[in-house]
Parts: C-alpha cells; sequence; structure tokens
C-alpha cells in the first residue's frame, strides 16, 4: 500500500505510510522483552544442541563406518580360508580327469557355502584345467544350455589316453549326479597364460588380480589365487564384482546412504545403486571414474581416500557441505589380502543419522513461539480497544486510495469525532461505488432498455435520491415515453412532470430535479428525474453540475446503445438485400440463401437448447449465434458474381441463348441440300420413285440425328461411350458455307478468332455440322483465378484444380458432357462462387467478436475427408458450426424445386443420398444422426418443399445406411 500510496500522491501531499500503527506500537511495547528473552534462550540452545548433535552423529558415523568395514571385510574371509582349505585338496596332485570329478563335491560346497563366489577352479602345471560353477542364475543356465535339472556345471582340459587335449562341459544336479557331457572341441583354455596362475606361481603367495573380463562369460571381476602346498596346480576363486556390489547393498547404515568401492586411481569397483561397475568393450575394460557417478559426496571424499593413510583420515567421519545440504563421510581401508589402495566411501544424510533430533528442536522453537503468541494474543486486545476506531478509518482510507470502494460497517468507537469521520468516508465510499458501477453497465449492457433499469438505480443511489424516472424521446409520437423507473410508482412522475432543467418542489419538502438528456449533437434523447429531499447538500450548485454530468454520461450511453442497435440493423439489412438480390438474379435459385440460412439456425438452436445426448455441452454465446447467423446469410454472397448464364444453364449449349436452335438450322440446310439433291437426280433422268426413296431415307435420318442431338442437349440422362461416339459421327458431318463468319463480331471474338485460324478459307467452305473450333476456347488471360496451392497471389491456402481454360464453347465438349449440363469450365466457374465469398468476406473489416464469419461462410463445400474446396479443409478444420452449415445446404440443394437441370428429390431420396455422403465422409455422420433422429428435415420440407416431394420417411431404414458409431 505504501509504494502506491506514494506513487499515487500530488506534489505537496505528505508521504503516507511512516509511522506505526497505534495498536501495533502498543502490542510491541507489551512483548518486546518477551520476545528478547526468547530469541536469547533459543540461540543459546539451538547453538548448543547443534554442537551436541553434531558430536553424537559423528560418534555414530564413525561407529556405523567402522561395522560397515568389519562386515565389508567380512565378506572376503570365506573365500579366503576357501582357498586357502583348496590348496591342500587332493584335487590339486590328480592326473586324470576321473580323479579330479571324484573331488567335484568339493568345490560344489564351496559355492554353496560362499554365494559370493562365482566359480571354483584349479589350473594345472602341464596346461590341465578343471572350473566348477553354479547354475543359478538364468542367463548362466542360457549362456551354457544347461539341462533342465541341473545345478551345477563343469569345464575341463583334460588329455585322452592317446594324449590329446579335449575340452568338455559336465552338468551336475544337487546331489552331484552327472547328467550330460558334452563335447567342447573349441575349449582350449591354458590357465598357465593367465596373469593369476602367473602371479601366483611367482610369489608362491595369496594373490589378488587386477579386475578383468572373464574367459567363458565375459563378467567383470576379480580372481583370488594361491599356488597348491604341492606346487603343481593353482587354485583360482571368482568375485564377480556386481555379486560384491550387491553384498555391500545389505551393510547401509540409512536408507539414503551411499557406499562405493574405489582403487587408488579413483575407479569404482563396486557401488550398490550401480551394479555394473565396468564397460568392456573392444577387448578393452574401463571402470567409471568416482566423478561419473554424480554423487558430490562420494567425489569429496574420493580425493580424500587417495591420499596417504595419515592424510587421509582413515577411520575418522567429517560433516561436509553437498549442495547445501549437510552429508556425514567416512573414508575406510579396504583390505582384501593386502593393502593395495583399496578405500570404502560412505556418505549418508545428517538429518538420517540425527534421527529425531531435528524434530525435538523444532519442537523446543514451537513451544516458545506459541508462548510468544499466546502473550501477544492477551496484548493485543487491550491494544484494539484503544485504536480500533482511528484504525478503522485508515483501513477504510488505504482500501478507497487502492481504488477498493466496496462498503463495509464500521464499529462505533467511544470517540466522537472518529464516528463523524466513519459516516463520511462511508458517504463517500457509497457514491464512488455507485458512481463505478454506474459506467460499467452503462459500458457493458447492450439492451438499452436493461441498461436504463440497472443505471437508473445506482443513480438514485450516487446521488442520494429517493427515486428517478427516464423518459425517451419517441420521434414518431412527438412525446417522451416512460422507458423505467425506480423508487416510486410512475404516476408520482407522470402526474407532476414540471419541464426539462426544472427543480419544482413537492410535497413534505420532497424537491423534483428534471434533466434533459441530449446526444453528442445536441440532439433530443430523452428526459431524466429525480426525487430528493431539500437537504443533505442537494440544494447546492455543486450537486446541480454532478446530476448534469451524470445525466451526460447517460445521454451518450443511450446514443451509443441505439447506434450501435441502428447499424446492426443496417447491417442485417444490407446482407438480406444483397440475398434476396443473389436469389432474384436467377429465377432457377431463388429462395436458396433464404432457406438454408432458416434451416442452419434452427438445427443451431436445438443443438444448443439439448441438454442430453452428444451435443449437451455444446453452447455459444449471443455473439457467436449472430456470427454464425451473418455467415449462414452471407454463405452464396460470392455468386453476385457468378455469370447467369451457367448458373442457369439448363441446356447443354446454352449460352446467353440456346445454341441448339443454330445446330437444327444446320439440319435445316441438309435437309435443304437433300431435296435440292433429288431434285437434281430426276432433272439427270433418274427415276422418279427412287430419287423420292433416297430423299425420304436421307430426310428420316436427319430427323433421327437431331432427335438424338437435342435429347443429348438436355442433360437430363447419363450418357454412354456409344452415345458420345455417335455425336462425333453425326458431327463429322459437312455443311456449305457460303457467307463470312468474320462478320459482325465483337472485338473480342474477332481477335480469338483471328489468333486460331489466321487464314480464312474461301467460300464456300465445308463447315462440320458439330465441331471443337479452336476459337471456341476462351483463355484465361492475365486474370488468371489464384486458387491453385502455391499459385502466386494465393494468399488465402485455396486448394483447386484449375481448367485449362477460362470457357470451352465447343458443341461436342459440351454435348459430350455425360451428365448434367455443365462442362468443367462451367462447374469451376459456379465454384468458384466460395472463393469469391471468402475473398470478399475476408477483406471486409470485421470486428473481433463476428472475425470467423468468412470461415463460416464460405466452409460449407468443404468435406471430412478433406477432398471438398475451395481449400481442402480437413475433418480437425470443421468446427461444428461448419458442419451445420454443410449439411443445411446440402439438403436444400437436393429438394431444391427451382434448379433447371434436375427434378426436385423426395424427403426419403434427399435423405438416403445424405446417408451415403456421410459413408464417404462428405457429411458429418454424428450431426446427420442427429438431424435425422430429431426430425429437423420436417421443419423445412413442410415450410418450404413441394406436396409432391413429401413423401414417407423410416428413419430407421436411412440409419442402416449409416458407417457405425465412432
Amino acid at each position: 500500500m505504501s509504494a502506491n500510496a506514494s506513487t499515487l500522491r500530488t506534489p505537496g501531499q505528505p508521504e503516507t505510510g511512516r509511522g506505526f500503527s497505534l495498536r501495533v506500537s502498543i502490542a510491541t511495547v507489551v512483548v518486546f522483552s518477551m520476545l528478547l528473552v526468547a530469541v536469547v534462550v533459543i540461540g543459546t540452545g539451538w547453538v548448543g544442541a547443534r554442537s551436541n548433535a553434531i558430536f553424537t552423529a559423528t560418534r555414530m558415523a564413525t561407529d556405523a563406518g567402522k561395522l560397515v568395514g568389519e562386515r565389508a571385510k567380512g565378506l572376503l574371509e570365506p573365500a579366503k580360508s576357501t582357498l586357502r582349505q583348496l590348496t591342500f585338496d587332493p584335487i590339486t596332485t590328480a592326473r586324470t580327469l576321473d580323479e579330479r570329478l571324484e573331488r567335484i563335491y568339493v568345490l560344489s560346497e564351496e559355492l554353496v557355502a560362499n554365494p559370493l563366489l562365482s566359480s571354483v577352479y584349479v589350473g594345472y602345471e602341464d596346461g590341465a584345467f578343471l572350473l566348477v560353477r553354479p547354475l543359478d542364475q538364468p542367463a548362466q543356465r542360457k549362456l551354457f544350455a544347461a539341462p533342465p535339472k541341473s545345478n551345477f556345471m563343469a569345464q575341463s582340459r583334460a588329455r585322452d589316453r592317446q594324449g590329446r587335449w579335449q575340452g568338455e562341459y559336465l552338468f551336475f544336479d544337487t546331489a552331484r549326479r552327472l547328467l550330460e557331457r558334452r563335447a567342447m572341441p573349441d575349449y582350449r583354455f591354458d590357465p598357465r597364460t593367465r596373469p593369476w596362475y602367473q602371479e601366483a606361481q611367482a610369489t608362491g603367495q595369496p594373490s589378488l588380480s587386477e579386475p578383468y573380463a572373464y574367459f567363458t562369460t565375459q563378467e567383470l571381476g576379480v580372481t583370488l589365487s594361491q599356488m597348491s602346498l604341492s606346487g603343481q596346480a593353482v587354485v583360482g576363486l571368482d568375485v564377480v564384482l556386481d555379486q560384491l556390489s550387491r553384498s555391500l547393498a545389505d551393510l547401509r547404515v540409512t536408507p539414503h546412504a551411499r557406499i562405493a568401492l574405489i582403487n587408488a586411481r579413483q575407479e569404482v569397483l563396486a557401488d550398490p545403486d550401480h551394479p555394473q561397475a565396468g564397460l568392456a568393450g573392444q577387448g578393452t575394460l574401463r571402470f567409471r571414474r568416482v566423478q561419473e557417478l554424480g554423487e558430490a559426496g562420494l567425489s569429496a571424499l574420493a580425493e580424500q581416500a587417495t591420499q596417504p593413510a595419515p592424510q587421509a583420515g582413515l577411520g575418522q567421519a567429517r560433516v561436509l557441505q553437498v549442495q547445501g545440504q549437510e552429508v556425514l563421510g567416512l573414508v575406510l581401508p579396504f583390505e582384501m589380502w593386502s593393502d593395495q589402495g583399496m578405500r570404502l566411501l560412505v556418505t549418508a544424510p545428517v538429518e538420517e543419522v540425527l534421527g529425531d533430533l531435528s524434530a525435538k528442536r523444532l519442537r523446543i522453537v514451537l513451544l516458545v513461539v506459541v508462548l510468544v503468541l499466546a502473550m501477544l494474543a492477551l496484548s493485543w486486545p487491550m491494544a484494539a480497544r484503544i485504536g480500533h476506531g482511528i484504525e478503522g478509518l485508515t483501513a477504510k482510507a488505504r482500501e478507497v486510495a487502492q481504488f477498493h470502494f466496496t462498503q463495509g460497517a464500521l464499529r462505533p468507537s467511544a470517540i466522537k469525532e472518529v464516528n463523524e469521520l466513519a459516516v463520511a468516508m462511508q458517504g463517500m465510499s457509497q457514491t464512488i461505488e455507485s458512481f463505478l458501477k454506474l459506467s460499467h453497465q452503462m459500458a457493458t449492457e447492450p439492451e438499452v432498455e436493461h441498461m436504463l433499469e440497472q443505471v437508473l438505480q445506482q443513480l438514485v443511489q450516487a446521488t442520494r435520491s429517493q427515486a428517478g424516472a427516464v423518459y425517451l424521446w419517441d420521434e414518431s409520437a412527438g412525446c417522451m415515453q416512460r422507458a423505467a423507473v425506480h423508487g416510486q410508482p410512475a404516476s408520482t412522475f407522470e402526474a407532476r412532470l414540471a419541464g426539462p432543467g426544472t427543480a419544482a418542489p413537492g410535497p413534505a419538502g420532497e424537491q423534483r430535479s428534471e434533466l434533459l438528456l441530449q446526444g453528442r449533437q445536441g440532439d433530443r434523447q430523452g428526459l431524466l428525474v429525480l426525487l430528493h429531499q431539500g437537504n443533505d447538500g442537494h440544494e447546492g450548485q455543486a450537486f446541480q453540475q454532478f446530476v448534469q454530468q451524470l445525466s451526460g454520461m447517460l445521454a451518450v450511453s443511450i446514443e451509443t446503445r441505439q447506434l450501435i442497435d441502428a447499424q446492426k440493423k443496417l447491417l442485417d439489412g444490407v446482407i438480406r438485400l444483397m440475398a434476396d438480390a443473389i436469389d432474384a438474379k436467377s429465377p432457377y435459385t431463388g429462395g436458396h440463401c433464404e432457406r438454408v440460412p432458416e434451416l442452419a439456425i434452427q438445427m443451431m438452436d436445438q443443438l444448443q437448447a439439448d441438454t442430453t445426448g452428444p451435443y449437451a455441452g455444446f453452447r455459444l454465446n449471443e455473439q457467436e449465434r449472430y456470427a454464425f447467423q451473418l455467415g449462414a446469410w452471407l454463405h452464396d454472397c460470392g455468386k453476385v458474381t457468378s455469370p447467369e448464364h451457367i448458373v442457369d444453364k439448363a441446356t447443354k449449349l446454352e449460352l446467353i441463348g440456346n445454341r441448339i436452335h443454330e445446330v437444327r438450322l444446320r439440319f435445316e440446310l441438309l435437309w435443304r441440300d437433300a431435296e435440292i439433291a433429288c431434285w437434281q437426280a430426276l432433272a439427270q433422268g433418274q427415276p422418279p420413285d427412287v430419287a423420292r426413296a433416297v430423299l425420304a431415307e436421307r430426310q428420316h435420318r436427319l430427323q433421327e440425328d437431331f432427335a438424338f442431338v437435342a435429347a443429348c442437349n438436355l442433360g437430363s440422362e447419363t450418357l454412354s461411350d456409344e452415345a458420345i461416339a455417335r455425336l462425333h459421327a453425326l458431327g463429322a458431318q459437312t455443311w456449305q458455307r457460303h457467307f463470312d463468319d468474320r462478320l459482325g463480331l465483337s472485338e473480342e471474338e474477332l481477335t480469338r478468332l483471328q489468333h486460331a485460324r489466321p487464314d480464312a478459307p474461301a467460300l464456300p467452305a465445308s463447315e462440320p455440322l458439330l465441331a471443337d473450333r479452336p476459337e471456341h476456347c476462351v483463355p484465361w488471360g492475365e486474370r488468371r483465378p489464384p486458387v491453385e496451392k502455391g499459385a502466386p497471389g494465393n494468399v488465402y491456402g485455396f486448394d483447386m484444380p484449375l481448367p485449362l481454360y477460362k470457357q470451352n464453347m465447343g458443341e461436342l465438349h459440351n454435348l459430350s458432357v455425360r451428365r448434367g449440363t455443365l462442362t468443367e469450365e462451367d462447374r469451376f466457374r459456379i465454384n468458384e462462387h466460395i472463393v469469391q465469398t471468402y475473398t470478399m468476406l475476408k477483406t471486409l473489416p470485421w470486428p473481433q467478436a463476428l472475425s470467423r464469419v468468412p470461415e463460416l461462410a464460405a466452409t460449407h463445400h468443404e468435406r471430412l475427408d478433406g477432398q471438398g474446396y475451395p481449400r481442402r479443409l480437413k475433418a480437425d478444420q470443421l468446427g461444428l458450426p461448419e458442419r451445420v452449415m454443410a449439411l443445411a445446404d446440402v439438403f436444400e440443394a437436393l429438394t431444391a424445386a427451382d434448379r433447371p437441370y434436375k427434378t426436385p428429390k423426395p424427403l426419403s431420396e434427399t435423405l438416403a443420398i445424405m446417408a451415403r455422403m456421410c459413408r464417404e465422409r462428405h457429411l458429418d455422420t454424428e450431426l446427420f444422426r442427429y438431424f435425422l433422429r430429431n426430425a429437423l428435415w420436417q421443419r423445412l420440407a413442410h415450410s418450404h418443399l413441394q406436396p409432391a416431394q413429401i413423401d414417407h420417411v423410416d428413419p430407421a431404414s436411412i440409419e442402416a445406411l449409416l458407417p457405425p458409431w465412432t
């Protein structure tokens, strides 16, 4: 508050927020001494408690560390004893494999007694070798393809009776019975070449190898080896480092303690949290360093662990600061046979080592805090009784300074001046709050009537009046019409209407103020009437100016609402005018721009009103519904650019007029030529009956041919390949032209003809009966529509194929249209209306609330499968309003009875066609199912369809055509 208040204060105004609160000052005096004593006691106790806690934790960590060292050292003692015992066993002097297998139970018993060992073996001075390993791991059984009931295996290399080396795998059960004996010719392991053999033979003492990858299993570990008593063999024990890591995991002193065994090079040999100690690859072996574990405590200890014993502080616990946390660390020697620089690192969080000491410390602090708060609670009411009145006013003033004007009751004070100031502050807050509500309601309420009712209530409250009324000027009636009343009955105001700008007295000292509401241009908007008592400051000039300013705001708000309403009505009128103009442009599509919005809006209102079903949660606000309504009315506004002769094209040869008349005239010429040929034959002496028979046959054929061409021109039937071939055969007939076809042409026609045929043929010229001439093809020229994907100027993402020509008037080209009357060029010109719709609407400066009108108006020809036009939008790009618009447009188009190129469809056939369109992902299946089940099609059917179209509809049979639920 202080920062805000100092920012908002005016020059010369004293800075607020300085000094101390009265209540705080009194309470501080009471509890200050107690707080001082509490701080001293807590501080002294905390220092002593922390020293004792650290000392205790150090002793606990040291004892635990020594226990870890002893337990870790004890892990290998059985292995050392086993090694010493086996050096005396007869197996070290056995010469044959059979003799050695008699002692195999000794080796297997040692493996059972010491789970840390992964194998026990004997290497002989002649190169023979015998190894026994347990098969208790699935990976080992899979590696050696062990028989199902085997528990041990032996790997042997020995000479046979002929003196040849022979490798074997032998598998035994728990009773040491031999289950399988498998020859391994490739097993050529020679123990004499191994470092563990050579070192034991050279020293004659027990030795520990460096970690390495085992020959057969490629596991990482170390070997304990010793020369036998006889000196004829070396006994070896394998310890896998992963097993050592798992053994160390049981030695944790706390749940989050970390243990790692390292060598003098700070390489991790065993780590319970990362059992895979080393990495083998490409014949090399690399161990992770302590720093690679990402443990800051272990890394700090490792630096000290590699120092000589006096400097390393072996066996001494210390407290380390690691990433803001206290950690106890301990470095212990780890001797296997002798000190090889191995160290055991142990770290544990101090909090876990201390246990509940921290909790006890917290309880002491909380106890002291509770006592301080208790004393504060006792002293606070005494201070409150002294200064609560002034503090209440200060808080109220602070709220006003921070723009919080909500009213709240102030408790009465024993001080008179404080009570008077409280009443004045309450009235000021009430006035400001009413003024803010008044401004908000005038700015946000769109309906004039509702706005006036709400604003009048705030006006009466802000001016501290008793009642009020608002009248609006009715231009047509030439008088004021009451719009809102608050506080008293309407008759109270109308019985004593004195006139604008007056303050007439009423009964019991009641005053009446009437203020004329005028717009920005000074035009009369209405009248504001307020009733109030002649006191409380209402008689002063300041009150009159205040009310005048408020009435001016009300007048401007009324004018703005009326202007917005008038603009909205004008916009709606212009849009309806455009839709009516498009419908009136073509007698064959009249009413389409009216029926589609009617059906679409009805569907949208039904979806919003539904509280159950798949669209129960669908809602549009008022602005979104208005945008949808505009989009529906404007969905075909681009048709204003569509050529009428294409939109109204009832026959295939129709341009501005039906060219079938020109074709019929050519047949008339051929008819006349046939008659002339007949007379010429008679003049040349041909028998009359023969000449007349030829004439009759020729004329009969011409009648049939023209009837065929005329039928093709209608477009009501689908043309077959045979019909198209017959058209081309008929068109190949010729007739004689005797007049120049370049006379009487427009400049554009003449230019196109000269470009297509630079040299005019000599007259008379033979012309085909039906032809596709070069001049029939009208090129696009410079005004090529940018609708192709990637085309220059295509800024709206259109994706439509563009025909080669703007127009193709070729007679065969048009007559060969297989279905309907439109060529590819004609259909593009009609489909282009949606491009023009989107382009025209996107160029308009729509407000933000209506920004989606172009999208709503120009997507009703898109399809869910992405094959629609003009932008090939996919299903996830089409919202529910767009899908509703598409369904309404298709339903109206199929049932329309005013199309020149088709007969109107009955309801049953229309719905069946739409169901098939759903299967083809043209329409939304679930929306059509909703449309069908709720009989929304009946509304438009009974109001716009012809009686003959309204046939029986079986919704169940129609729904059976739909794809299944998704």
